[in-house]
């Protein structure tokens, strides 16, 4: 009798997270949220045991964005605190997700990379191999993608997997759509 993987069986769907970017809202981004319920309504429904939701958020480098603007680094062991408080708040995110799906019953991983978001995206799915792609998209218009960019865009033009983009139903969008 041939022996297979455990793993051999299921479908894995990476999910491609962030945090809000609505000031004071150290949660999930409404794009996020919304594609991974909608990933466990239509994809996986009740065949929990089927899947395995890989979570992966990217962190970009805060090059111009100093939230601590006021703050005084005298000391290397300044710079480190501020990255571990920006790695924390990635593991913040992840942890939603991950208990999330422990509640479900759906098997998960999760990790977090530096670097440019949609760059990372693309090369981690090309190095996981996952079965499907889900991203959020904010559904910004053509003025606002040039704007603020779209990660979601160039993932379905880039990612060597298939990519579904979940765009936020209209009910969700903040006062200033750019924000997530």
């Amino acid at each position: 009798m041939e022996t297979t993987e455990p793993e051999a069986n299921v479908t894995r769907i990476m999910l491609a997270v962030n945090e809000s970017s609505i000031k004071g809202y150290p949660h999930a981004s409404i794009s996020s949220r919304g594609a991974f319920e909608w990933t466990i309504q239509k994809i996986v429904r009740s065949n929990t045991s089927g899947f395995k939701l890989l979570f992966l958020h990217v962190q970009a480098p805060h090059e111009d964005e100093f939230e601590d603007m006021d703050s005084i680094y005298a000391f290397p062991e300044d710079f480190k605190t501020m990255k571990h408080r920006d790695q924390t708040r990635g593991l913040h995110l992840l942890e939603y997700f991950v208990t999330r799906c422990h509640e479900i019953g759906v098997a998960c991983e999760a990790w977090v990379k530096e670097g440019d978001p949609k760059e990372v995206i693309c090369r981690q799915a090309k190095r996981m191999r996952p079965d499907l792609l889900v991203v959020g998209n904010r559904g910004l218009g053509p003025f606002q993608r040039v704007i603020a960019g779209t990660v979601s865009e160039f993932c379905v033009k880039h990612a060597e997997c298939p990519v579904v983009s979940i765009k936020r139903s209209p009910g969700e969008t903040p006062r200033d759509p750019v924000d997530d």
